[in-house]
């Protein structure tokens, strides 16, 4: 009889889970407690699908390799719900999960690893489903490394359908193989190798035991295991095992991956198989990419073990250039491929989202050798700079690998901690003295700790943050308290529920808006920031901050003080205090610098389009509902300044009706922009050319500037037009990397400001001396008085300049002084008044909110007051 199973609730459908009735009475899964059949599978699994309900719901389960957990998550993805997978032995992990994604159903192991009756209770949470679920999404997993994150891979069912059948294609697994679950079903490898065999029919020897334990071994050769997966630290228990001695004839290959194995084991390994008849096969992956990138043929593993090898089969493999690389050859890895994800996942209003994700930024650093194989390097993120000097952590680990020690190493800007197995002959002294003679760094940068065994997580791959812990300070009981204070902070100031100590402003989507507010909150807590600390992880802050707080120095961000002087410049000449005139121009060139550090900071296309709209709404709906009011107040402006199309339509009005051209230029700027880099061919331009695609842009703004290309008189065309090239070359001098670059934008500046504003050369030299600061001082000496003021004024710069063309008129007949006075006042009045607004708007729609879910602020239990900037 052939089962037929019900339609998916959602209208899809994983294939390889609705499939399982067509392999029949093949064995599906051999346990401990016998074998079951693919057709017996699939009836537990529909009959699990109709437990689930009719309607499309987000289903938490707790993974673990039991037929329990295989038969809800099949069940699930058969019937077109969301999986979110967790890991059944952290407990902690599910509870922050549950609550920070309010699943419908919540599926929970009864007492012991297989509950009396074969099934697991099902808690269905409420009726239908309270979340929005995109048709697309399939299962949510948690990055690597990060367990009970709110932060999830979102994964498609074409995700897992096509990185299924690319691993059994190249594996080429056949129905006869059997495979062990040596891995845990939560973590993407080893949910990779279950889908992968189920597909072909082939089974599945389905067990939690360790490789390190004896039964493992009987249950494997009983069951006739052909298939082995392995972490590097699965590597080191076959070692302790004697598997090099074993007798498996019915083992076929061994699959590695989950992180580098050093060379010199895996061609220790690949002639092991070659004399036991297996054949080795090294992976590359991520769990953003489903699983598997790269695998290197068996044939080449003797001859390249350094190599990940070739794309998976549907997959495909470039290289970006990047900074940190001194060679030439070696780029940033960027990966496509069907079974790249949708996206991330940050709070569950992200599960209505399609795909936000187009290629793959692996973050690793890696070259193609001559033979068109691929090699990895390096890694971006964990390169440290101590004192000056770029310190690769991965090439420490590889220099002590040479030596027979097993390291793992990492860091902050002023030490490397490296964990090391204690080893005859190898004290601390002496590993310290041959990093400190390879790297160049002193002896106290280098902090040695010598273990039982190196941290790992509980799939085995490393724990760098437990070896970054292990120098972290003992007495730091103030410092303590700073992760949660700084947590709160950014998620007040940014109005996120999904901050974390791994976060940063700019991964946060924080803007330039928000940065003035989040600076000087920062500096007053911690002391004087680094350049980059709208990159730095809230972590890794906080470890500055014992230091921070002692230094006495105080400096202020150049962008934040032009922004102050420009804001009071424009007003004060406006008024006709005194004649500085030259802001708003200036005020452009800032918004490029910060356009580049804000806007362009994500390497995701839709992403960057996402934060790019946001910050263009936080311009224009604050400028039009001010307008509204000054429509009702005052004859100053009409429907098209309400609009913001005034000075497009009629650019040579003089009037009131120009006060408002900056701001419609700027959104202008901004839309134009934000629609030519979501072009995928620009968006590649601007990743590979940080630096050239602005210049490029400044350049042709300039034929504008100069009237080259048969456009109308520069009276009679819309401001952005003729002022763009400001906004790129300040985006080229947030890119300026080498002095070379930085010279190239002041000469440009000085050779087309001068002559833009004919007969003012104060108001030319004003605008070159501010981008001038702009382009060589990224921030100058300071004291906290001025900085309160400067941010003050900065952060409401906008509101500002929005308000004072309808207050100092009441006050300009009084005094001129009080004119100014009160028009600041009143626009950083208003700029409060907006992101209180805002704030509370946000409160309303967050999901959950009516429900009671904890919020950010609630997990860092911390206090709650402070201002918004719009």
């Amino acid at each position: 009889m052939t089962l037929l199973p019900a339609p998916p609730v959602g209208g899809h459908a994983l294939p390889l889970a609705r499939d399982l009735a067509l392999h029949g009475d093949r064995t599906a899964l051999v346990t401990g407690d016998g074998e079951i059949s693919y057709r017996a599978l699939a009836v537990r699994v529909e009959d699990a699908a109709r437990r689930l309900g009719p309607d499309r719901r987000l289903v938490l389960l707790p993974g673990a390799n039991t037929v329990d957990a295989l038969v809800v998550h099949l069940a699930a993805l058969s019937a077109g719900h969301v999986v979110l997978l967790v890991p059944g032995d952290h407990p902690e992990a599910v509870a922050a999960l549950t609550a920070a994604y309010d699943p419908d159903v919540v599926v929970h192991p009864e007492a012991g690893p297989e509950a009396a009756g074969g099934e697991w209770r099902i808690e269905e949470r409420r009726e239908g489903s309270g979340h929005a679920l995109h048709p697309d999404l399939a299962l949510l997993l948690s990055t690597s490394g990060s367990t009970g994150s709110p932060k999830l891979v979102r994964l498609s069912y074409e995700n897992l359908q096509a990185n299924a059948e690319s691993i059994a294609t190249y594996l080429g697994i056949r129905d006869t193989d059997r495979a062990a679950t040596t891995l845990p079903m939560h973590y993407c490898y080893g949910l990779s190798v279950i889908h992968s065999h189920l597909l072909r029919g082939a089974g599945l020897v389905l067990t939690g035991l360790s490789v390190a334990d004896a039964c493992f071994w009987d249950l494997f050769r009983a069951a006739g295991g052909t298939a082995l997966a392995g972490v590097p630290y699965t590597f080191d228990l076959l070692d302790r095992v004697g598997f090099a001695e074993m007798d498996l004839p019915c083992l076929r290959y061994v699959t590695q991956a989950g992180g580098r194995l050093a060379p010199e084991r895996v061609a220790g390994y690949a002639a092991l198989g070659q004399r036991r008849g297996w054949d080795l096969f090294v992976m590359y992956g991520q769990t953003e990419a489903t699983a598997r990138m790269a695998y290197l043929p068996p044939a080449l593993t003797a001859e390249h073990p350094s190599a990940i090898g070739v794309p998976v089969p549907g997959g495909a493999f470039h290289l970006e250039p990047v900074d940190e690389a001194a060679d030439g050859d070696v780029g940033e890895l960027v990966y496509t491929g069907p079974n790249v994800m949708l996206g991330y996942a940050h709070t569950p209003d992200d599960l209505a989202l399609g795909r936000t994700v187009e290629a793959l930024h692996t973050g690793d650093l890696a070259r193609r050798t001559e033979n068109g194989l691929y090699e990895i390097v390096g890694r971006r993120s964990r390169f440290l700079k101590i004192l000056g000097l770029r310190i690769d952590p991965q090439r420490i680990e590889t220099l002590l690998e040479r030596h027979g020690l097993d390291a793992l190493c990492a860091g902050d800007d002023e030490t490397v901690t490296i964990a090391a197995v204690r080893r005859p002959g190898w004290d601390q002294r002496r590993i310290r003295r041959r990093v400190v003679d390879e790297c160049g760094l002193p002896a106290r940068a280098v902090h040695v700790h010598l273990l039982p065994e190196l941290p790992r997580l509980p799939t085995g791959k490393p724990d760098y943050a437990a070896v970054r812990a292990l120098s972290a300070p003992v007495d730091g009981a103030q410092a303590a308290t700073v992760p949660d204070d700084l947590c709160a902070l950014y998620a007040r100031v940014l109005d996120r529920q999904d901050v974390t100590p791994d976060s940063s402003f700019v991964s946060l989507g924080g803007d330039s808006l928000s940065y003035v507010e989040m600076s000087l909150q920062l500096e007053q807590r911690l002391g004087q920031l680094p350049t980059s600390w709208h990159t730095t992880s809230i972590r890794d802050l906080e470890e500055r901050a014992s230091a921070g707080r002692a230094r006495q120095r105080r400096s202020v961000e150049t962008s934040v003080l032009l922004r102050a002087v420009a804001i009071v410049c424009v007003v004060g000449s406006h008024i006709r205090l005194f004649e500085i005139r030259g802001g708003a121009h200036l005020l452009l060139a800032v918004a490029g610098f910060n356009f580049a550090r804000f806007l362009l900071s994500s390497p995701e296309r839709a992403e960057r389009t996402r934060r790019s709209l946001r910050s263009i709404a936080r311009i224009a709906v604050p400028t039009m509902a001010w307008t509204a009011f000054a429509l009702l107040v005052s004859d100053d402006y009409d429907l098209s300044n309400l609009l913001l199309v005034h000075n497009a339509l009629w650019p040579e009005d003089m009037g009131s009706g120009i006060h408002l051209w900056f701001v419609e230029a700027l959104v202008y700027i901004l839309l134009a922009l934000t629609a030519l880099l979501a072009v995928p061919a620009v968006h590649r331009l601007e990743r590979r050319f940080r630096y050239g695609l602005p210049a490029g842009l400044a350049g042709l703004g300039l034929l504008t500037r100069y009237e080259l290309v048969g456009l109308p008189a520069r009276a009679q065309i819309t401001d952005a037009v003729t002022v763009f090239w400001l906004f790129a070359l300040g985006w080229a001098a947030a890119q300026s990397r080498t002095v070379p670059q930085r010279l190239l934008v002041t000469i440009a500046a000085l050779a087309t400001v001068p002559g833009f504003f004919p007969g003012e050369p104060r108001r030319e030299l004003f605008v070159v001396a501010g981008f001038c600061l702009l382009v060589w001082f990224p921030t100058l000496p300071s004291a906290h008085r001025v900085n309160q003021a400067a941010g003050l004024l900065a952060g409401s710069s906008l509101a500002i300049y929005l308000t004072h063309w309808q207050i100092y008129p009441v006050f300009d007949g009084l005094s001129k002084h009080l004119a100014l006075v009160v028009s600041l006042a009143f626009g950083i009045g208003y700029a409060a008044a907006v992101g209180r607004l805002v704030q509370r708007v946000s409160a309303l729609r967050r999901p959950g909110a009516a429900r009671g879910q904890s919020t950010t602020d609630e997990r860092c239990s911390t206090r709650t007051t402070s201002r918004h900037t719009p």
